[in-house]
């Protein structure tokens, strides 16, 4: 597989992504000749780009008959953004507090206040550890998204 930030550094295959891009998000594919359309390129152009990203497995293609209809594939992105997301959010602060509160909306004791412990010493059961793992990782998910959002807005800005 090509290295993903040499494909992504030719502004002529990043501005073909932005189009895949668009119609990615109309759960819609998109022919060489719309890209050519839009872009105003020459189709040779084009089809040699739509190579790179093919080979990068940025795109997939469905051909039919002369035409070939392209979707784009932005799980090879994926790397890229796990390797720029911690230079964008470096100044954030992260510090979550969490409080509890009764229904009444009085502050209650959380759990690392109150006793926890089992009858066997186990802080938490084997189930409910696997569930607070599986809630962990979807707050990290969600922090991830919150300071990309945030460095896009600021870069925008």
């Amino acid at each position: 597989m090509p290295d993903i930030f040499g494909v992504i550094a030719d502004a002529t295959r990043r501005d073909i992504l932005r189009v895949l891009l668009e119609r990615y998000q109309q759960d819609a594919e998109i022919s060489v000749s719309e890209i050519v359309g839009q872009l105003e390129i020459s189709q040779p152009t084009v089809s040699k780009h739509l190579k790179v990203l093919r080979e990068a497995e940025l795109v997939s293609v469905r051909e039919e008959g002369q035409h070939r209809y392209y979707t784009l594939d932005p799980e090879p992105l994926e790397m890229v953004e796990d390797f720029v997301i911690p230079f964008l959010s470096a100044d954030f602060d992260t510090e979550v507090t969490v409080e509890y509160l009764s229904e009444a909306g009085e502050r209650v004791p959380g759990p690392a206040e109150e006793d926890s412990f089992g009858d066997d010493g186990e802080v938490l059961s084997e189930e409910a550890a696997a569930a607070a793992e599986r809630i962990g990782r979807a707050a990290a998910r969600a922090e991830h998204r919150v300071k990309e959002l945030v460095a896009r807005f600021r870069m925008k800005g």
